[in-house]
This record gives structure tokens, sequence and C-alpha cells, in this order.
């Protein structure tokens, strides 16, 4: 067993021990030093130089994770001809069979039956005790009228994954986090956008590189709310979420599409809910948080004419508080500005437009889309294509996958022209054009 587990043991029986023979000149036990302990302790705890009752608290909520029977082969042993203790609390969970310790049990750990030592304990506990701020660990609910200390124990689920192995698991796509992260294999250089879109965005990557140093080491925290948010907004396929995700990939963040599908929900309530579930997981850890077609959460404020539309409303004032206190980037794409709340616009410390790409960028893109080690017919002149037809940097895609299936499909080598023409006219179809 572990030096900091030989420890907890010790605690509780030395504590059991004392309750049931105040005379007992037995000694407290002294925890080891944390850089001693086997379990991984993140930088950030080792700064913060923990008190002897905060380690000991601090294990106590973490050994159901390590060892589901720990605390019952403990107790059990001291207490096999004693009946039950209520003065240790704990709890049994729907799924977990062990012992669940609740705000009692840390009581009487830290502080057995002493009063003042006690109040002490409650301390842990308070909003401005940093296991609240840093969201590390907390008192579940008690149910109603019954002692606030009789809630479970729970240490959050990223630091259980930072003590046992050193880093923080992903959240799991589910209801209660419906958010996927998006990647891409591609470079900037394969981005092709205007060069006031791309000056915008280089603005961006610098927030997102240097806006902790902004708030911290400048001390602008007093005067700028946490986080970024910033609307791309133009037509399909323009780049905006590959820009989402090239930004992610070159900052070091995980970008996180929204899936609104699972967060918008026709029932009173029941959107803010999903989105305050979402978000509390993701602003743990500050990455990117990508909300395409947000028209359907982000849409403008109606006239209230009913009670349906006075929830609606208080909906969108609900997300905006929220997305507000964001302290990463949230990024929210349109294909149209004038679909987003403008309580949203105001908000936003950037606003970039991915317009359709103009003759040299479209040129620039036909010559990017091709694939390097295949020819192409003489007749192919994309100067040419790039002039005569409008189309966007997806639709332009679009077309050469379509020109290099047909190639294949021929068991040829050469990209002819007129599989390109027609890629582009199925393109056409697809919007409602009419080809000229």
């Amino acid at each position: 067993m572990t030096l900091e587990l030989n420890y907890l043991r010790a605690l509780i029986e030395y504590r059991l021990d004392i309750y049931f023979n105040p005379e007992s000149e037995i000694s407290e036990p002294k925890i080891p030093p944390i850089n001693k302990w086997s379990i991984e302790i993140p930088d950030d705890l080792k700064k913060l130089e923990l008190n002897t009752d905060e380690k000991a608290v601090l294990l106590l909520a973490l050994v159901p994770h390590i060892d589901s029977g720990f605390l019952d082969s403990v107790i059990q042993t001291k207490l096999q001809s004693t009946g039950d203790f209520p003065q240790l609390g704990g709890v049994r969970g729907k799924n977990f069979r062990g012992f669940l310790p609740t705000g009692e049990t840390a009581l009487f750990l830290v502080g057995g039956i002493n009063f003042e030592e006690r109040k002490e304990c409650y301390k842990l506990f308070d909003t401005d005790h940093f296991f609240s701020k840093s969201q590390l660990l907390w008192l579940d609910d008690a149910p109603n009228n019954e002692p606030k200390m009789s809630g479970k124990l729970v240490l959050s689920q990223d630091y259980v994954d930072l003590f046992l192995f050193g880093k923080k698991s992903k959240p799991n796509f589910s209801m209660k986090f419906p958010a996927q992260v998006i990647e891409t294999s591609m470079e900037w250089e394969d981005l092709v956008l205007s060069e006031e879109t791309n000056q915008q965005i280089q603005e961006l990557k610098t927030w997102i590189t240097h806006g902790n140093t902004l708030l911290r080491d400048w001390g602008m925290s007093k005067k700028m709310k946490p986080g970024y948010r910033v609307l791309f907004h133009g037509p399909p396929g323009t780049g905006k979420t590959l820009t989402a995700n090239l930004l992610g990939k070159y900052t070091g963040k995980e970008v996180y599409k929204i899936d609104l599908s699972m967060v918008v929900s026709k029932f009173i309530g029941e959107t803010e809910k999903n989105l305050a579930n979402l978000l509390a997981k993701a602003e743990k850890t500050e990455n990117i948080l990508f909300f395409d077609e947000a028209d359907a959460l982000f849409g403008k404020r109606t006239n209230v004419r009913d009670a349906h539309d006075k929830y609606a409303n208080q909906e969108v004032s609900y997300l905006l508080q929220r997305i507000e206190g964001y302290k990463g980037l949230v990024i929210l794409s349109s294909n149209l500005k004038s679909n987003i709340d403008d309580a949203f616009v105001r908000r936003f410390q950037s606003i970039i437009h991915f317009p359709l790409p103009k003759l040299a960028e479209r040129f620039l893109i036909w010559q990017k889309a091709f694939p390097k080690a295949i020819k192409l017919e003489k007749d192919v002149d994309m100067l040419q294509l790039a002039q005569k037809y409008d189309l966007s940097g997806a639709e332009i895609i679009n077309i050469v996958q379509y020109a290099c299936l047909c190639t294949l499909g021929k068991n040829n080598k050469t990209i002819h022209l007129h599989d390109i023409v027609n890629g582009i006219q199925r393109e056409y179809q697809k919007g409602g054009r009419i080809m000229r």
C-alpha cells in the first residue's frame, strides 16, 4: 500500500481509537511529504502548499476512485462490535456499493469530536476556498432539510484523472456534453482567405497566444471580461470551419464543435440547462467552443406575443450571460450576420467576414486543390475556370473530388476538362443556379 493510503488508514484508526478510548495516549499519525506520494500531484496544487487537513480531505475524496473497499475494510475492522456509527457519516451509491464519504466523514477525520477543529474543517467547503474556486472538490447537495455536511464528498473527475494518470481525459460526447473534438490534416497554407479576413485571423491567433498575459501579467482582468467571443459570418464553403480547426491545431487548443440539435430543446428551461452543463465541463479546459450555424441558438429575440416568446427571449438573455463568462475562445458561425441577436453582436470582440473568394483567390484555390502527382489535360486552364465560374472554396474542392473519382473510375491518370465541367455543373445544380 502507498505511503499516502497508509497514512489515511492510520488517521481513521486513530480517530476511532480516540473516540472509543479518550484516555488513550496514541499519537496522531504524521502525513508523509506530498512529494513522496505515489499519485501525481498537479503543479498548481504543489504551489498552494496544502495544509494537513486539506491533504487529508483530498485523500478521503480520492480513495473510493482507487480502492472501492478501502474505507469499508478500515471501518469494519474497528466497528465490528459497535453497531452503527453515525459520526462517520457516509452513504452508498446507486451503482457503487462501497462507502462514499460525506462532509460528516471529513469532519470526523479532521476534527474528531473537537468543536473548534470541526469548525475549521467547515471552512474547507466555503465557496471562497480554493477547493471550490478551482472546482477541485466540493460537497454534493444534501437532501431537503438535512445538514449540509451530510452531502457526498465529490472530487472533480478532471483531478481524479490528473492524480491517477497525470493528465485530464477528454469529455465524452453525450447529452451532458453535446460536443465533439474536430480536427484537420490541412495546414494554414492550404487555407485561402482575403487579405482583410486573414489579418483579422492573425489578431485572433495573437489573443489565443497572449490573452492570459494581457489579463494577468498586465493587470487588465479588472477592466476586461474573461475569454474572447468572435463571429464568423459569410456564405457556406468559405473557410469558417477550417479556420476554427486550424486555430486550435496551431495554438495547442482542442476545438469542440457543439451539436446544437442536442442543446436546443422545445421544453422551457431545457436549453439553458443543456448549455450550462456543456459550459461547466468546457470551461475547465479553456479550449475553443465552435457553434456552427449558430442562428439556431443565438438568433434574434422576438416581440413578446405569448408566454413562449417570453421564455424564448429569456433563453437568449441567459445564453448571453453564460457565453460572456466563458474564459476561453467562443466562435459563433453563421451564414448571415443579420441573423444573430444584436445583444450578442455588441459583445463580440471581433466580427470576421468570410466572403466568397475573388478571382485571384479562386485561381489560387484551383491551383492548390488538384493532386500534385496527377496530370491535367492540356485543355484545363485554371485561370479561365477561376474567371468563368463564381465558386466557393468548398465547391471547388467538391468539383476536384468528383473529377478525380471520374479519372480513377476510368483507370486513367489524367484529369480531363469535361469531368471538371461536369463537376461544376453538379455544384451549380445543387445551389439552384444556372450554368452559363
